[in-house]
């Protein structure tokens, strides 16, 4: 089967590990294409194309001020990877309440064989 290109969706564009650091650079607000590329440590060009998917498939959002591009994050494209991780986040809580469970019955047997 042949693999989806990375620009079809957010799914696929945040499988690439350095789109996701940029991602989570962008959280805290705009930056510059230059800037971003010198705090990942890679070329302007290849954060230029990163940026571009990210933008294709609606996670960023670019803004013009005067000659300058500035990139800033659009959560709303997360949205389906939110709701699909939310069926896990499901299972790890339970899993925790579980574990929970466990740790107060192990410390409750302790206690009583104190």
């Amino acid at each position: 089967m042949a693999r989806a290109a990375t620009t079809s969706d957010a799914f696929n564009a945040i499988a690439e590990p350095q789109r996701r650091d940029i991602l989570a650079l962008l959280r805290a607000g705009e930056w510059p294409v230059t800037d971003l590329a010198q705090e990942l440590g890679m070329s302007q060009p290849r954060a230029s194309k990163h940026l571009r998917v990210l933008r294709e498939v609606g996670l960023v959002r670019v803004r013009e001020v005067g000659k300058q591009r500035l990139y800033g994050l659009d959560a709303q494209g997360l949205r389906p990877i939110h709701e699909w991780v939310g069926g896990f986040e499901r299972f790890w809580n339970g899993s925790f309440d579980r574990l929970e469970t466990y740790v107060q019955d192990l410390k409750q047997t302790q206690q009583q064989e104190d």
